[in-house]
């Protein structure tokens, strides 16, 4: 089955996040329309390849021609309109620019594979029942109890309100009977004595008394129930306000944590379905028992007399379910997607002035007004929540006397200055006017796109080591981080973008490059500046620029040889040594340069016919973006000692034939004497 109407049979919490992968950029209606025929294409080898990927964009364009073509013959106006404006959107972007567009179409599919995994495994997992798609927590059950609970007395309220209504109307018809007969109710009652003081002061027939004292035992029990009510209306309230300390204090609090993690590459359970399930029915029941609260009201000011509970509690119960849901509407108010720009779909919280990113905002029932401001509606939701998107979003730097920095600390560069991004808006409901306001994860704003690396390094730090909402003063004295928390995000970074984290191995080699040789580096402390800002020893780069490069080489590059498990990577000298000599002759692995800021990607083989190892000279980007690192390999030959061109690369370790593992990556056309420059001669091999 194609992979988009794979997608289209997920449930809605797996569409939500389907939506959101696409935007003007890459326009859904252009993946439903031409999804056999992009499904088709190679857009990764496209995003590499120039001349591929201008091949590719003009094809898109004939396969948008040939589409508009057939709606025309079934005369569909609205589906001729918008891929004639998106075929003119696509032409004014990326004509001089079609390896751009590769990319994200690239990543597209990518993030799709990964949400069709995510999917399965859930439903294997037996998850795919609960809305977030983890599995319910004992204290997540006993919270849902406690809203059934809720909505349970909630409506047992209703019912008794409706008997208090009832038994006042006969108590009111009875006593107006009673004054318009001329009979004067007795005053030996305390609860009587006010309603009789305006009666004349006829005698009393006993007939009369008997009625009198009829009355009496109707307000008595008129008192008593009103006395139940509002008792059992303080409890109510107070079972109210022990759910949303929960809902907030807690579930809110920790997916609030989970949309930190997701930001910086950690697993995706970021879904709002199921906490807005719980917030909205604690919602509605508030809503419910403030209508009753003022039927009290109502009901108070048709019949009421000394000792009247209503007069005595229902200020205390107003006051405090206004407090209730005006809280609980601040702490739905979130941000459920953060600023984001769309050609960096992996790194958000990261924006560039002059460059639009996008920006969500969620909420249940409320609109936002003002000026510079975007309606909330059903139609940007799947669910029937209100929310706002904004899609065009643009910073412009506010120059002034300091260089353009403004009330910023002075010792911080510009990539380590955080901003916020508010949103407020005003919630009006049975006249109750409630402000609310919520904003972003804090944001690094960079000027230049050569100063992402370090941004991004900025926002994973802020978010590997602090839940804070608002702490743009963080980078003033930065915490230091564990090597445990380190190795989990520096996973991620791969995780994330690939279908591969880091192994045990690995990050156990990228520990000793930041911290040296060590037995245990569990619980060793890294410090900001070490992480980021001081160059590495005998280097003259920073561990996190010479790791960043080596994270976009995998993403642009070889891609499909780090999902294959291909690349070793990240692995010590020693360590090579080591799995290496026991290998028969012609056995070479794949790893990263340690020497190359840039980053590059090498091999290194057992000699035939030398005792020893050797490895060519890092191929950097440069160099793979006109030939493929599987051509490369498939292609490389060195003089041997009869000067005879021969491959030295046979087995990928452990014993995988090169063929095996290269060929299907290798273009039909492509020789093996393909040009390989200057790696293949012998002033790039060095031996070990």
């Amino acid at each position: 089955m194609a992979q988009w109407n794979q997608l289209q049979q997920l449930e809605t919490r797996y569409l939500e996040q389907l939506y959101h992968l696409y935007s003007d950029s890459f326009p859904m209606e252009l993946r439903q329309f031409l999804a056999p025929w992009i499904e088709s294409q190679d857009w990764a080898y496209a995003a590499n390849k120039e001349s591929h990927a201008t091949l590719v964009f003009h094809n898109l364009l004939g396969e948008i021609d040939q589409q508009y073509s057939r709606f025309l013959q079934e005369n569909n106006v609205l589906y001729q309109h918008n891929l004639r404006r998106i075929k003119q959107h696509l032409q004014s972007k990326y004509l001089e620019k079609p390896m751009e567009i590769a990319r994200i179409v690239a990543r597209c599919l990518w993030e799709e594979q990964r949400l069709l995994q995510t999917a399965t495994t859930a439903a294997q997992d037996g998850t795919a029942s609960h809305p977030s798609g983890t599995v319910v927590t004992e204290k997540q059950q006993i919270l849902e109890h406690n809203l059934q609970d809720i909505r349970k007395r909630v409506q047992d309220m209703e019912q008794k309100m409706k008997m208090l209504e009832n038994l006042q109307d006969d108590f009111d018809f009875n006593y107006k009977t009673l004054k318009s007969q001329g009979d004067n109710p007795p005053n030996s009652s305390p609860i009587c004595s006010e309603l009789s003081q305006d009666m004349n002061g006829n005698s009393q027939a006993a007939a009369t008394r008997q009625k009198m004292s009829q009355l009496e035992q109707m307000l008595s029990a008129l008192d008593q129930l009103r006395r139940q009510i509002v008792t059992e209306m303080a409890g109510l309230l107070s079972a109210m306000d022990f759910v949303q300390k929960n809902l907030t204090d807690d579930e809110l609090a920790d997916w609030k944590r989970r949309q930190q993690i997701a930001c910086i590459g950690g697993p995706p359970n970021i879904c709002l379905d199921r906490l807005e399930t719980w917030i909205t029915s604690l919602a509605e029941s508030q809503l419910q028992i403030r209508q009753q609260i003022k039927k009290l009201e109502e009901l108070q000011q048709k019949v009421s007399y000394k000792g009247d509970p209503i007069i005595q509690h229902r200020p205390a119960l107003e006051e405090k379910i206004v407090d209730l849901f005006r809280n609980l509407m601040k702490s739905a108010f979130v941000v459920e997607r953060q600023p984001c720009m769309p050609m960096h779909p992996d790194r958000p919280l990261v924006i560039k002035t002059g460059v639009q990113f996008t920006n969500k905002v969620r909420s249940r029932k409320f609109n936002i007004l003002g000026t510079n401001t975007k309606v909330m509606n059903m139609e940007e939701s799947n669910n029937g929540s209100l929310s706002a998107e904004f899609k065009h979003l643009t910073l412009r730097e506010q120059r002034c006397g300091n260089g353009g920095r403004t009330n910023s600390d002075a010792s911080l560069i510009v990539t380590e200055e955080l901003h916020l991004i508010t949103f407020e808006t005003e919630v009006y409901h049975q006249g109750l006017k409630i402000d609310l306001e919520t904003h972003s994860l804090p944001v690094v704003v960079i000027s230049n796109i050569c100063q992402m690396p370090n941004a991004w390094a900025s926002i994973l730090w802020y978010n590997m080591l602090t839940n804070h909402p608002k702490n743009v003063n963080f980078f003033t004295k930065p915490p230091v981080g564990t090597w445990d928390q380190v190795a989990e995000v520096l996973s991620w970074q791969f995780s994330s973008t690939t279908k591969r984290g880091l192994t045990i191995e690995q990050l156990t080699t990228l520990a000793e490059k930041l911290l040296g040789p060590c037995v245990n580096y569990s619980g060793c402390q890294i410090t900001w500046a070490k992480f980021c800002k001081e160059n590495m020893v005998g280097k003259g780069f920073s561990f996190w620029v010479w790791l960043d490069n080596i994270i976009d080489l995998v993403k642009k590059y070889i891609l499909a040889l780090w999902n294959e498990g291909y690349i070793l990577g990240f692995i010590s000298k020693e360590r090579e040594r080591a799995i290496l000599s026991p290998k028969p002759p012609g056995t070479f692995l794949l790893r990263f340069s340690e020497s190359s800021k840039e980053g590059g990607i090498t091999f290194t083989w057992v000699e035939k016919d030398i005792s020893g190892k050797r490895s060519v000279e890092p191929y950097t980007k440069q160099q793979l973006n006109s030939m493929s690192f599987a051509e490369i390999i498939m292609g490389y030959k060195i003089m041997d000692a009869t000067n005879i061109l021969v491959s030295p690369l046979v087995y990928l370790f452990p014993e995988i034939p090169k063929e095996d593992a290269f060929g299907k990556y290798c273009r039909p056309e492509a020789a093996p004497e393909a040009e390989l420059g200057d790696p293949c001669s012998s002033e790039s091999i060095r031996r070990f």
